[in-house]
């Protein structure tokens, strides 16, 4: 696990409470590409899965700014891109 990984792991935990959280690094999938960290160590673009009571009554939007609130300051560090799967308990 990586420095970042573990920091959005950490974070996502801490304020969501989740059911599950799934992170997996794609920066593979990415190199070459705008965001693309140089030093080949990746943890540039992340696919984010959370289920989480937090989400509940939340539009797509909101959830969305939610997380990306959370993680803002990894965002400006080192992240370039997340895809995020966010869901309520109960929701498919």
């Amino acid at each position: 696990m990586g420095q970042y990984r573990d920091r959005v792991a950490a974070k996502l935990s801490a304020s969501l409470q989740p059911v599950t959280l799934d992170i997996h690094d794609d920066s593979h999938r990415h190199a070459g590409h705008t965001g693309d960290n140089p030093d080949g160590k990746g943890e540039t673009h992340f696919k984010v899965s959370v289920v989480s009571a937090a989400f509940a009554g939340k539009s797509r939007v909101e959830r969305q700014r939610l997380v990306y609130g959370l993680l803002a300051d990894e965002l400006k560090e080192r992240i370039h891109a997340l895809e995020l799967v966010l869901r309520a308990p109960g929701e498919n």
